[in-house]
């Protein structure tokens, strides 16, 4: 049976992850810390949901911690290394940016060093969006220039790119790695904003609306986010494909966005929320915080020339299927 590494399988990204995996008749061999970021219980359900399926095997532990994840990729040899496991959060990084030294920086490192030793599998790698910064040409495309970051957090993230495109080259090992923009859907983390807002709504207090509310952002579907990671790592073209490839001219390496390459403002989030609701928002206008961006905004050129698909869930959709789960899952 052909056996996928899942990091960061008990998060909200890992979850969808794992479970497609393990519907497509994979095995998949999970690694979760379940750190206290934010309620370690949603992250047991989900990693209860996947010790449903017999082919699930967990393993807690933190990534960084020396030598687990070569001695997990040395027992089970597996073919996709999907590597998700990360601190997440743009103002958190402002308050404790240590973390992110060690899950994102080391982590990756002990990743990195474990597929060194153990060859043979694709590696499949989360970056983000955060990492175009103070760009402000859009749409994001992979072969911008991304070299003034906005936060901590998105620095890691940056860091790691580079960390993963020297290895692609030095020891030719196989990577993919993806910016994410803007992931939301059943399951999600409490510390986001489609999370906090139904919460707060719910329990009639006001949400915190950054920017007075003209933020704009690409909001992905984590169902389309699931399948764009699956097409890729079931395909991988060796040749560049155009002037919008980022394929490493040195490296089996590249950078692909999934997005939905259609921003929403925040305001018509909010208003997406009020009409699943049936509630009306009472909104705080507040500033921009640091660390965040007024908009992003995806081109996903090249994610489309590679597979064929291109996220297009908009938010009539998705956002209702939050609510549907949020409501089910607390019982509101």
């Amino acid at each position: 049976m052909r056996t996928a590494l899942v990091t960061g399988s008990a998060g909200f990204i890992g979850y969808h992850v794992a479970r497609r995996w393990l519907e497509e008749g994979w095995r998949v061999v999970g690694v979760d810390a379940f750190t206290e970021y934010y309620d370690p219980k949603l992250k047991r359900d989900r990693a209860a949901l996947l010790a449903e399926f017999p082919e699930y095997h967990e393993v807690e532990g933190r990534i960084e911690t020396p030598g687990l994840l070569a001695a997990v990729m040395s027992e089970h040899s597996p073919e996709h290394v999907v590597h998700l496991a990360a601190q997440a959060g743009v103002r958190h990084s402002i308050e404790a940016p240590r973390s992110y030294v060690e899950a994102n920086l080391q982590g990756t490192f002990e990743l990195l060093e474990a597929a060194r030793a153990n060859p043979g599998a694709r590696l499949l790698m989360a970056s983000t969006s955060s990492v175009y910064g103070a760009n402000e040409d859009m749409p994001y495309a992979e072969t911008d220039k991304a070299d003034s970051q906005m936060s901590f957090y998105a620095a890691t993230k940056k860091a790691t790119e580079a960390m993963a495109h020297s290895y692609a080259h030095l020891y030719g090992l196989p990577t993919v790695m993806f910016r994410f923009f803007t992931v939301y859907g059943p399951w999600g983390r409490p510390d986001m904003a489609l999370f906090k807002f139904v919460r707060a709504m719910l329990e009639g207090r006001e949400i915190d609306v950054y920017n007075q509310g003209r933020m704009r952002r690409d909001f992905t579907f984590v169902d389309d986010l699931v399948e764009a990671v699956w097409r890729l790592a079931n395909v991988f073209p060796e040749e560049r494909l155009g002037d919008f490839d980022s394929l490493s001219p040195v490296a089996p390496f590249r950078i692909v966005n999934i997005g939905k390459a259609a921003p929403d403002t925040l305001d018509a989030f909010i208003s997406t929320i009020e009409t699943a609701l049936g509630v009306s928002a009472v909104r705080n206008l507040m500033e921009m915080q640091a660390g965040d961006v007024p908009a992003t905004w995806s081109d996903t050129t090249l994610l489309k020339a590679i597979t064929g698909y291109a996220p297009s869930t908009g938010l009539d959709r998705g956002v209702p299927a939050f609510v549907t789960w949020y409501r089910n899952y607390y019982g509101v």
